[in-house]
């Protein structure tokens, strides 16, 4: 049995959800699987993804193949660049210099 860890599809129409699951390759994409493993929700604004590692680590021993969309999540989630914590952008503030031209009084001709 050729196993496949892979996104299923939960959720409502225009809200998906996928967990992520260790499924038949021949299985369908929302059909019977053996362990779910994890989850994807893609609708918040940081996209949260969890996953069992020790179960990942067990079905990868085992022979499992990672689906391309689970590879790019789990290497996404262990770059460091993911990991650091998003830092709110600051507004631009305008320079002094910038202030004080707006402020002098203009000549009117």
């Amino acid at each position: 049995m050729a196993t496949v860890i892979r996104l299923s599809r939960f959720g409502k129409k225009k809200k998906p959800f996928y967990r992520v699951v260790v499924a038949d390759s021949r299985n369908p994409r929302d059909g019977k699987y053996l362990e779910h493993i994890g989850s994807l929700n893609p609708m918040p604004e940081d996209e949260v993804f969890e996953i069992k590692r020790d179960r990942l680590e067990y079905w990868l021993a085992a022979g499992a193949q990672l689906s391309p969309t689970v590879k790019s999540l789990i290497k996404r989630k262990n770059s460091p660049k993911a990991a650091a914590p998003k830092a709110p952008t600051p507004a631009a503030k305008p320079s002094p210099e910038a202030k004080s031209q707006d402020s002098a009084p203009q000549d009117k001709a």
